[in-house]
């Protein structure tokens, strides 16, 4: 861990605001104490934004590969050679094609693992749509790219962390996607990341119900009887430390949340919507489940406050550092795996 975290960064929409956190991160030069930024996109787009936000004497280091980054430099790899025209808030075919191209050589660098984790700005779940692309978003398209059966939509802050069983999804499918086995899958991968990636020891989850007032009993729905507590009962016979169903308004209304470390919603807006409420600019989107890290902010395009210099880059700057911890608590746990003379010893020290 001595030699700095390789970070790739894909640019998202370039009409909407995520070169504008990224360079709004990177003028730091504080920030490059901790990790080396590699940008997939290109220096003209990026110098577009540059001027917009007046960024000052920001410039990247163009390279042709992750290998020849330079530390306490942002880098840039050049993802296109031809010129872009750029529509400030403006949602058009453009914004989507390279989008892409950044994600594709980004995600690429990171599968081969010539980066160490990559953060990804906010893209157009619309027009990045093509040929190449036929996913609902990020998660679904670096599920695929890991090979991976499952992954969980992980929102994490200091205060809240809040997954989903399903995530981009019409809400008229909502009930009939949920099962026992997927709720459990979801549960195993939270309780996994808690501990692995979160090193907290005995995880503590809250499980949402689905129905108002979580079914009342059967009243209001019978999902919590049929499948959540079934699935809940089961996750415990698995050692997991699963609790509820709560239902959804009271248990963030009266801050029970707070008592859990994580919280397992039924569906994307009941569980992004209190999350984006309590942690609102220092949240941060997390795939938990792969086998490499990817982390993003957790607003979307803000096509609306574009070329503004409006943006935040709070949410973004905290995505890179959840990042960093992540792979640096990954590579710990595979150290201490790996030694059990070592984890004895941490166990005596802290009797």
């Amino acid at each position: 861990m001595s030699e700095k975290l390789k970070i790739g960064i894909s640019i998202g929409d370039v009409n909407g605001i995520g070169l504008e956190v990224i360079i709004k991160t990177l003028v730091d030069n504080h920030i490059y104490e901790y990790f080396t930024p590699i940008v997939y996109g290109h220096t003209k787009v990026a110098s577009f934004h540059r001027r917009t936000v007046n960024a000052g004497e920001l410039n990247f280091n163009v390279i042709n590969n992750a290998s020849q980054a330079q530390h306490r430099k942002p880098n840039m790899i050049n993802c296109w050679e031809e010129d872009v025209k750029i529509d400030l808030g403006t949602i058009n075919e453009t914004g989507g094609r390279y989008a892409l191209l950044s994600l594709q050589r980004a995600t690429a660098d990171l599968v081969s693992g010539e980066i160490d984790a990559l953060v990804t700005a906010p893209i157009n779940k619309d027009n990045i749509q093509s040929e190449e692309f036929k996913f609902p978003g990020h998660t679904e398209y670096l599920q695929e790219k890991a090979g991976a059966a499952e992954s969980l939509m992980f929102l994490v802050s200091d205060t809240l962390r809040v997954g989903v069983v399903t995530g981009h999804i019409p809400l008229n499918t909502v009930a009939s996607s949920i099962t026992v086995d997927k709720i459990l899958a979801k549960l195993k991968l939270m309780d996994t990341s808690l501990r692995q990636d979160f090193w907290i020891q005995k995880p503590r989850i809250a499980v949402l119900g689905l129905n108002p007032h979580a079914g009342d009993n059967g009243l209001i729905g019978t999902e919590e009887k049929d499948i959540i507590i079934p699935a809940i009962e089961e996750a415990r016979a698995n050692d997991i430390l699963a609790f509820g169903p709560y239902s959804a308004d009271g248990f963030f209304a009266n801050g029970t949340y707070m008592q859990f470390d994580a919280v397992l919603a039924m569906y994307h807006d009941q569980g992004l919507i209190p999350f984006k409420q309590i942690s609102f600019e220092s949240g941060v989107n997390f795939t938990a489940g792969l086998n490499f890290v990817r982390t993003s902010p957790d607003h979307g395009t803000a096509y609306d406050i574009a070329g503004k210099n409006q943006a935040s880059e709070i949410s973004f700057r905290e995505a890179i550092f959840t990042a960093l911890h992540i792979v640096k608590h990954r590579r710990e746990t595979a150290v201490l795996t790996e030694n059990p003379l070592t984890i004895a010893k941490l166990s005596r020290d802290r009797d």
